[in-house]
């Protein structure tokens, strides 16, 4: 009995890591066209009875304005080019300030952000973790930064049931990603602590103050060079 279970378990291993490392391998060259994100926040409109929001459109990154490129490093992970996936003194210090009771500051990086929205489910269980963390390895591996901006900015949510920076310039300003203003670009990354609470325009006094700090943060970036990432 104890031998049909240990090689079920292996079996399951092995079916994940081809699964896992297949749709890695996929998703480097074709758009990614759903996220489990995507599909949570549709139940939950569903269920609640709200009108269903389901907006996403793929653009290559060549698409996308580099002001949006700029502000989420800004705003998100300032050491994006340069880390392995994990940025450890962020890790630390989110870690530290939980110890102490303060308002929790998330760790991850954009890689781990796009590991979780695009393989992964939301939670904070250690399996979860786990998975985010392979996943986050794998990616920088086999997809390189440019490709993760790519796929970040194409499947994170930017307002409630809007997904990818596409169908929020379109939902935020009217038009493509590709002609966003340097604020514009701040103000979508404002919002991205909390998309569905916040808003990009017409912003709470708090959401004005991270649109004029990523403004502001985003003149000591250059335009990223992923290649020597």
């Amino acid at each position: 009995m104890i031998k049909k279970i240990f090689r079920f378990l292996v079996k399951l291993f092995l079916y994940f890591l081809g699964i896992s490392i297949g749709l890695v391998i996929l998703f480097k060259f074709v758009p990614v066209p759903v996220t489990p994100l995507m599909f949570i926040r549709s139940f939950e409109q569903i269920s609640s009875g709200e009108k269903l929001v389901w907006k996403h459109d793929w653009v290559s990154i060549d698409e996308m304005s580099i002001h949006i490129q700029k502000a989420v490093i800004a705003s998100e992970d300032g050491k994006f080019t340069s880390h392995n996936g994990f940025d450890v003194k962020a890790i630390e210090k989110a870690y530290e300030n939980n110890q102490k009771g303060k308002r929790i500051k998330g760790g991850s990086t954009i890689t781990q952000q796009t590991a979780k929205n695009v393989f992964l489910w939301p939670g904070r269980s250690y399996l979860r973790k786990g998975l985010e963390a392979y996943f986050t390895v794998l990616i920088e591996i086999v997809w390189g930064k440019e490709r993760i901006m790519e796929v970040y900015l194409n499947s994170i949510e930017m307002g409630n049931g809007i997904y990818g920076i596409e169908a929020a310039s379109q939902h935020w300003f009217k038009k493509s990603a590709k002609n966003l203003t340097k604020k514009e670009a701040a103000a979508i990354a404002a919002i991205l602590p909390n998309p569905r609470k916040f808003k990009a325009t017409n912003s709470s006094r708090y959401i004005e103050r991270r649109k004029n700090n990523i403004h502001g943060q985003m003149r000591l970036y250059n335009k990223p060079d992923y290649k020597k990432s």
